[in-house]
């Protein structure tokens, strides 16, 4: 819809001074800029003064403060009115740009103009909503331009009413004291606490509690406002800004709905909210703000040791990056049990490695155990003793405390689910969560456009048909959804398929070089195959797995909008579910073949599986597969841990920012020349967008699988967890806090879909942490040749019980080594339960071989459920809502009801009196009586009908309490109110 060009002018008053050094408040600077709109200026403009012989053109105001002089109509002032009559004086400071051709200008191009026409219309909407509006004097001919946003206190008050945001109320108490030996425990505890507490302004104020109520502009005397200007918080304002200009129509985009719209659109750039000045103390450090606290006390490296200011973080960056980073810290905390439990278990390993029997009989040469080639025709046979290091190393991760160590990580994951869920109702109690609804979401951009789109073809398929009475197209259905399904199920199937063969080729490399290497003459190489192949391998597969997974996040963020999800919060949970499912297939996968499929299927000598008819399947080491699976998981987990921190997170986003000051090399230099010192939107324009706490989810959810599925393989996972956890925090703190800018304060009761991840993990590891024990480790055939095998009930003898022997002359042709330096040699041994050569059912699975896998079976189902049940004993012990909340909590909904009650007891109490004083000077009326019409203290309706319902200026009765208007109802065209009026009541007159 195109308006006429008088339509398209918004005449305001542009400010007399340039803004003040900081950039946080408006040029009067007083009121704050609360949100930040930065368009891009594409073509030169041409800037003149507000007398002109002609009033033909489209202009755009370059400043407005929200404040009209009386000199323009109010149509005029909202956007809506026609020409300026030319009788009418401008005032100071009022400028125009004009949009069309002038002789002598350059043109600017449709696209621009109406760009220009839209962010007018946008910006005329916000002013009816109640917004002041700030923009720079000098007009850019090139590069962002800002347009800066403050809420007065009228639309700060009904806006917190219609998003319900709990305020403080005068009401407080203080809370319970322990008393006896549990005060003087607390007392101990935080005196030992003191120095890792991090130095928070009004920290140790915490023994008073205020209570907090929704806010409502009916009950203002109740709450504690000791100053308009920092009654709500510049996170709080930020977020009722964002929510107006999120539901703020734009006609000329045909019904777009708010800022995110038309960002997408192109017509503005960004919005954010400003972060609260410099993150270095410049000043006292009695006078910081709360990014310069956060930045010397949390985002530091130095810091390390510290507490997190967990409800700062909230305070300043909002609930749900407040809840992240403290589940992060529960997380790491927990994890130092963890890592104390596997240092002893390693410890245990290294300490009984020299009395391990297994491994001695493996390393001891006289035993002369000759084992078969490892590959067909180039090489030859080989003695047991020499794969001595490898025994040893495998007893440090394959040893009885494993069991232990599975079953504790187990319990530990379900403790670890446990606590945080007690920490999150603490948190949500403490931040006065409790009781709030899921904010309403509008649709986002692209599903706004597929849904236009369908409206246009079928009205167009209906003056066609030319039939009538066809209700609207309100949603889309799965039938246009159906395409992207397709699609989707389609991509994850052929990325798995990816994933599958990245992880084949890898196998055909291991297989390939292995037979190259053993064909090598030089001895020093063939001695080293099996080192040199396992540690290129996993060096492959880590590159791999940090190639796809880059691929992936992509992959994953394309799939989701072909779904055409209707709001931002069920697009966050489906790219989370694509994005895990993809990334947890890439970073397992390799680990997957190794624990359960290396080895398993590569046959017997004289009847070995191959690949392309040449190359034998892989076998595992001879000390058993656990070893090669910790080496895999400890250099995936580490390599991951360490690239993604140190170069993704670290050396990519500092590459970007050289780049972007690169770019802003010349327009820096020209403002220096200008000496205009840097505002804060300019600085906060400089910084990188927030784009959300997925990938920060994601890296710590995939670390915890390495930390709890694979556990009983790599007893150290958790020690190296807890190292990269804690410069992780402060990496990510330093990130927030100096680097992006400031996220909208976003309201969340939970963690939301990645507390359902974490929980299906845990039962997830309880089964692979089973098999792992049981068919990738030696500990049951272990304990079945000792309590059923051995003559001594001792494990002498285990190593001759787990070989069979094989025949040499049962060797296919020319699979039979070629160069024989062992002599002659006619039986040879290899890793598995068969018949030997002479029995009559040669080669065939023996009976060890069946009671070893039942046992494993037995130990599976065993291991399940003994854990299961330990599980459900910690998860029914561990009340979800600790005792101390739900006192709390009781405590305070009394001591609010006892409030109310006494203001609704005051009420009664002054309407008598109005009432009396009316029968004293009217004699012939007499008092109502409550069971009159008089309403009863508690009810809903406070005030009495009939005649004291009347106009204000009647001078009877008191006037009647106005109806909140709803958003869309707000007009700055608001009555005087009565001098008789309250100070807050006038303010929040509607």
């Amino acid at each position: 819809m195109q308006n006429s060009p008088s339509e398209d002018k918004t005449p305001v008053v542009g400010s007399s001074s340039s803004p003040p050094v900081g950039g946080l408040c408006f040029s009067d600077g007083r009121r704050k800029v609360d949100y930040v709109l930065v368009s891009h200026q594409r073509r030169r403009g041409s800037i003149r003064s507000f007398v002109s012989t002609s009033v033909s053109h489209d202009r755009l105001s370059i400043v407005s403060n929200g404040n009209f002089p009386t000199s323009v109509g109010s149509d005029a002032a909202a956007g809506r009115g026609g020409g300026v009559p030319g009788g009418e004086v401008a005032s100071v400071g009022e400028v125009f740009m004009e949009m069309g051709g002038a002789a002598g200008n350059e043109l600017t191009e449709p696209a621009d103009h109406e760009m220009h026409l839209i962010r007018q219309e946008f910006e005329a909407s916000l002013l009816e909503a109640g917004l002041e509006i700030e923009r720079d004097r000098e007009l850019k001919t090139h590069g962002p331009s800002f347009t800066r946003i403050h809420a007065p206190w009228p639309v700060l008050c009904r806006e917190a009413e219609f998003l319900r945001i709990k305020v403080p109320t005068k009401a407080s108490y203080e809370l319970k004291e322990e008393s006896g030996f549990g005060s003087t425990m607390s007392t101990v505890w935080r005196k030992m606490n003191q120095p890792f507490q991090p130095k928070v302004p009004h920290q140790d104020q915490e023994r008073t509690k205020f209570l907090t109520h929704c806010f409502s502009r009916d009950k203002l005397h109740l709450y504690n406002i000791p100053s308009k200007d920092t009654f709500f918080d510049n996170a709080t304002r930020g977020r009722i800004v964002y929510e107006i200009l999120r539901r703020t129509v734009c006609v000329r985009t045909c019904q777009t709905i708010g800022i995110s719209t038309l960002i997408a659109k192109g017509v503005y750039d960004a919005a954010f909210p400003l972060h609260d000045g410099d993150y270095k103390v410049l000043g006292q450090l009695e006078e910081r703000s709360d990014r310069q606290v956060l930045n010397d006390e949390w985002a530091r490296y130095s810091a390390f040791y510290k507490y997190q200011p967990i409800d700062l973080v909230r305070k300043y960056f909002g609930e749900k990056i407040g809840l992240y980073f403290a589940w992060l810290g529960v997380y790491t905390q927990l994890l130092i049990p963890a890592s104390i439990v596997g240092i002893i278990v390693f410890g245990y390993g290294v300490a009984t490695v020299d009395t391990n029997v297994p491994s001695l009989e493996m390393c001891d040469e006289r035993l002369n155990f000759t084992m078969c080639p490892l590959c067909d025709g180039a090489c030859d046979f080989w003695q047991l003793s020499t794969a001595c290091g490898t025994a040893r190393a495998s007893h440090l991760f394959d040893n009885p405390a494993t069991v232990f160590f599975a079953i504790f990580m187990s319990l530990w994951a379900v403790l670890f689910l446990e606590h945080w869920k007690r920490r999150q109702i603490s948190l949500s109690f403490s931040w006065d969560l409790t009781g709030i609804e899921d904010d309403e979401e509008h649709p986002r951009p692209k599903y706004e456009t597929i849904l236009l789109q369908k409206r246009q073809r079928k009205q167009k398929n209906k003056k066609k048909k030319k039939k009538k009475n066809e209700a609207a197209i309100e949603k889309l259905t799965w039938k246009d959804r159906l395409p992207g399904y397709f699609i989707n199920v389609s991509s994850i199937l052929f990325m798995f398929g990816l994933t599958f063969s990245a992880v084949f080729g890898v196998i055909i490399y291991r297989i390939t070089v292995s037979a190259l290497m053993a064909m090598s003459p030089d001895p020093e190489t063939k001695s080293n195959v099996r080192v040199t192949v396992t540690a290129t391998a996993v060096i492959i597969n880590l590159v791999v797995i940090l190639i796809l997974d880059e691929i992936y996040g992509a992959v994953a963020l394309w799939l989701t909008e072909l779904e055409i999800p209707k709001t931002e919060t069920h697009f966050e949970e489906r790219l989370i579910l694509k994005a895990f499912l993809l990334k947890f297939m890439n970073a397992y996968a390799p680990i997957f073949y190794v624990a359960f499929f290396k080895g398993r299927f590569a046959g017997r000598p004289g009847n070995y599986v191959y690949v392309f008819n040449d190359y034998r399947m892989e076998e595992c080491a001879p000390g058993g597969c656990l070893i090669e699976l910790c080496i895999q998981l400890s250099i995936i987990m580490l390599g991951k841990q360490l690239i993604q921190n140190n170069i993704f997170e670290i050396g990519i986003p500092k590459l970007k920012k050289l780049v972007r000051a690169i770019k802003d090399k010349g327009s820096a230099e020209k403002e220096m020349e200008e000496e205009r010192p840097p505002q804060q939107w300019n600085l906060d324009y400089a910084l990188a967008p927030f784009e959300g706490l997925t990938p920060e989810y994601m890296e710590m959810i995939i670390q915890f699988g390495f930390v709890s599925l694979f556990v009983a393989s790599f007893p150290l996972a958790p020690l190296f967890a807890l190292l990269n956890n804690v410069i992780e925090i402060r990496l990510d703190a330093k990130k927030f806090v100096t680097e992006l800018r400031r996220p909208v304060a976003v309201r969340a009761k939970d963690i939301g879909i990645w507390y359902n991840i974490l929980s299906g993990m845990g039962k997830f590891s309880v089964i692979i942490n089973a098999f792992v024990i049981s068919f990738t480790s030696d500990f049951i055939p272990r304990l079945v040749y000792q309590y059923m095998f051995s003559q001594t009930g001792t494990m002498h003898g285990f190593i001759d019980h787990t070989l069979s022997y094989f025949n040499v002359s049962n060797f296919k042709p020319g699979t039979a080594p070629q160069n024989l330096e062992q002599g002659d040699i006619t039986v040879c041994r290899y890793k598995d339960y068969r018949e030997p050569p002479w029995s009559p059912d040669a080669y065939t699975f023996s009976k060890q071989y069946w009671c070893v896998l039942a046992a494993r079976l037995a130990f599976v189902i065993l291991f399940q459920n003994l854990v299961m049940f330990l599980s459900l004993v910690v998860a029914w012990g561990i009340p979800d809502v600790p005792k101390t909340i739900v006192e709390q909590f009781k405590r305070e909904k009394k001591l609010l009801v006892d409030v109310f009650l006494r203001e609704e007891k005051e009420k009664f109490q002054l309407i008598q009196s109005l009432f009396s004083k009316d029968a004293t000077l009217h004699p012939g009326t007499h008092p109502l009586h409550p069971g009159q019409g008089l309403p009863l203290p508690g009810r809903y309706n406070t005030l009495p009908p009939g005649p004291t319902q009347g106009s204000a200026g009647d001078g009877g009765g008191p006037r009647a309490r106005c109806r909140a208007a709803s958003f869309s109802q707000f007009s700055r065209n608001i009555p005087p109110s009565p001098r008789s009026e309250n100070e807050n009541s006038r303010h929040t007159a509607v």
